[in-house]
């Protein structure tokens, strides 16, 4: 157990020093204050510049267009427009054409125009011909803004009780999804990143030739739970330092006039609950068996070169469960897939979540997938640590399933030799 620890120490200071693991732990902060300075500067942009309206209609001085214009730059023809666009006085030039009461309209610029602009153009010509058209129709502002009120249509989340009554519920599933999604982003981060650096400790010592000198030390299995537990404690140090610096945002912002009034309406349990629980049940235990079959890949194979294609099943799985958990799960969270995938391991890290966001899963459902993703855990640590002392001494350059075929038939050789002498 000693050198259990020692292992463990001595991986987890070597990665918690490394200038890359600084580099993981700041990138989603520079990442937000990127957008942010982005977000500052396209803001700032978009203030400067307007954009230019040339008015060609039957009749220029329609009162309707007095208040359009005014959020425009205003010329009398489409030469002066052009000319002061070409000087880049304005950001583009709207040419605006209106006969028989129809809108028609030209957008001139020399830069793609944002889809933002584009429906907010879109929506105030729609409104000024609307305008135009009721008027000569002599329908006043009122009878048009009454036709044109829409259904409103009020969502009531419900549940029944033991008793088989109807209760009403309060509906957070909106920003639960929110955080489902967040748990999905970021198991596939985590899964991405620890995959390769856990399968390259295990592989950079084998690559050296000196496993066979490690294990004549120290135990195949005090190596392998060493090796793990160090690179699990530096995941779980970075998720340390994320929940923390989330404490202390939100103890930052918690009393803003918007931010108290919502949190004096609800409480953060009445939002989250169990749910927060079992997501980070589900994010911790997703790490935990994408690193162990991480860990199995990385002693399959000879050199450190090959670490990127050995990780390729981590890969492929983990990016599955990603596109189903994300795709699915932000446009139709109740779909067959989605359930079904919530009680298979290594895919139910992903998908369960969402289905907490929106629905209300029975505990016995919950604690079936987390059963099954638990059982499925244990055995492939089981596997891969009676696994692992075979591995790590096969060379095989032939692909990790020739590696592992060979070492499935060495370990089963030193078993039967253990049998014989005993």
């Amino acid at each position: 157990m000693n050198k259990y620890w020692i292992i463990t120490k001595d991986v987890y200071l070597k990665n918690i020093k490394s200038v890359s693991f600084l580099i993981m732990l700041l990138a989603p902060f520079l990442a937000l204050g990127a957008f942010y300075v982005i977000g500052q500067f396209s803001s700032s942009d978009s203030e400067d510049l307007q954009t230019g309206i040339v008015i060609q209609a039957e009749t220029a001085t329609l009162p309707e267009l007095a208040a359009f214009k005014k959020e425009f730059t205003s010329y009398d023809s489409r030469e002066s427009g052009e000319k002061s666009l070409k000087s880049e006085e304005i950001d583009g030039l709207l040419l605006l054409t209106i006969e028989d009461n129809t809108v028609a309209a030209e957008l001139l610029s020399e830069d793609s125009t944002s889809q933002e602009k584009l429906m907010g153009l879109n929506f105030q010509l729609s409104q000024l011909q609307t305008t135009l058209r009721s008027q000569a129709l002599g329908l006043s502002l009122e009878e048009v803004a009454a036709i044109n009120t829409p259904v409103n249509i009020e969502v009531q989340k419900i549940s029944f009780n033991e008793a088989g009554n109807l209760q009403e519920e309060t509906d957070f599933s909106g920003i639960r999804t929110l955080v489902g999604m967040m748990s999905t982003i970021l198991l596939f981060i985590f899964i991405m990143t620890y995959a390769s650096i856990i399968a390259q400790e295990i592989a950079s010592e084998k690559g050296t030739r000196i496993m066979e000198v490690i294990l004549s030390s120290v135990s195949s299995r005090s190596h392998f739970y060493g090796k793990l537990s160090g690179i699990l404690l530096v995941a779980l140090t970075q998720v340390a330092v994320y929940v923390v610096s989330f404490g202390i945002g939100f103890y930052w912002i918690k009393d803003r006039p918007s931010v108290a009034a919502f949190l004096a309406e609800f409480s953060l349990k009445d939002i989250f609950g169990e749910f927060l629980l079992f997501t980070l049940i589900y994010l911790m235990l997703g790490i935990f068996i994408y690193a162990v079959l991480a860990a199995l890949c990385g002693s399959l194979v000879s050199k450190v070169e090959d670490v990127s294609k050995a990780i390729l099943p981590v890969t492929y799985l983990s990016l599955a469960g990603y596109m189903i958990g994300l795709t699915l799960g932000l446009s139709n969270p109740g779909h067959a897939a989605i359930r079904i995938t919530s009680y298979i391991p290594f895919i139910s890290s992903y998908t369960m979540p969402i289905r907490l966001a929106n629905d209300n899963v029975p505990l016995i459902q919950i604690i079936l997938s987390l059963t099954i993703l638990v059982v499925t855990l244990l055995a492939l640590v089981m596997f891969s640590s009676k696994m692992y002392r075979s591995n790590v001494l096969i060379y095989n350059d032939n692909g990790i399933w020739a590696a592992l075929k060979q070492s499935i038939v060495l370990m089963k050789n030193e078993r039967q030799k253990i049998n014989r002498s005993g």
